[in-house]
């Protein structure tokens, strides 16, 4: 199953027999509330969800964005009208983030058929809506599990024994800046690798073999297992969407920096080098 569609595939799907449930994840950090960008103007059917409200739980020790109670997320998704059986898209303003981290959360609880309008909104030329309608019940039930999930303990391995890519701009991994979390740094071991690479010019995710040329150049290999983290589990979503493009399996570690960092005893290295 792919896990991106284009905007002209989803028009085609929208007309179609088996219609997909959209999601319109749309989340500026520090910016303005997604949804009043949603009710000026969505793609006709889509249903707002909320990403810090719905994809993640209170902040705290888990980091900025820890993982939602199941329960909690799998009622928001009925609410929006998921079905274990239908197609889901999931959209956000283009920058891909937000989208990525609701196509994650439902990968590992397990829905089979969810994919990321590549490009976001900002691609569609279709037609909008700023009509809210309640779609029908959906019956999706979360089983968490389906795809891997790192914690703090398994991230720190993982950056010993396999690849730790860190998805955040260079100069917060090298330690020069840290505008939001308690030390600046990484995690001993990781390997640079800024999210914002993975896309074009326009938005979309590289094509397929740039993707998987640009993880190989990073030391992802066949046998190597790999994990991404960044500031709090939401760009790094869309860094384990680009390597599922480039055929590359890959954890999240959700609490990433924001986490690792507000635990003093967690060791911090600064510089270019990955030790």
């Amino acid at each position: 199953m792919n896990a991106i569609i284009s905007a002209a595939e989803l028009a085609d799907e929208l007309t179609g027999d088996r219609p997909p449930v959209l999601l319109d994840v749309r989340y500026q950090m520090g910016g303005p509330h997604g949804r009043a960008a949603y009710e000026a103007g969505h793609i006709p059917g889509a249903v707002f969800v909320d990403l810090e409200a719905e994809l993640a739980g209170p902040p705290g020790s888990g980091g900025r964005h820890p993982l939602p109670d199941v329960e909690v997320f799998g009622a928001v998704m009925r609410r929006a009208g998921v079905c274990h059986d239908t197609p889901v898209v999931v959209y956000d303003g283009g920058q891909g983030w937000a989208a990525a981290r609701a196509w994650w959360m439902l990968r590992w609880t397990g829905h089979p058929d969810v994919r990321v309008l590549d490009g976001g909104l900002a691609v569609w030329s279709g037609p909008v809506e700023s009509e809210v309608q309640a779609p029908a019940t959906g019956d999706f039930q979360p089983v968490p599990g389906a795809v891997p999930l790192l914690d703090a303990d398994g991230a720190a391995e993982l950056a010993r024994t396999g690849l730790l890519l860190d998805a955040r701009a260079g100069e917060r991994y090298r330690g020069e800046v840290e505008p939001i979390d308690r030390v600046a740094g990484h995690i001993p071991g990781a390997v640079s690798a800024p999210t914002m690479e993975n896309v074009g010019p326009d938005g979309r995710l590289l094509p397929a073999p740039e993707l998987a040329a640009r993880f190989k150049s990073l030391g992802a290999g066949e046998d190597r297992p790999v994990g991404v983290y960044c500031g709090s589990g939401v760009s790094a979503a869309q860094q384990v969407l680009a390597l599922e493009v480039a055929g590359i399996p890959a954890a999240l570690y959700v609490g990433s920096w924001s986490e690792w960092s507000a635990d003093e005893s967690r060791p911090v290295a600064t510089g270019a080098d990955p030790r």
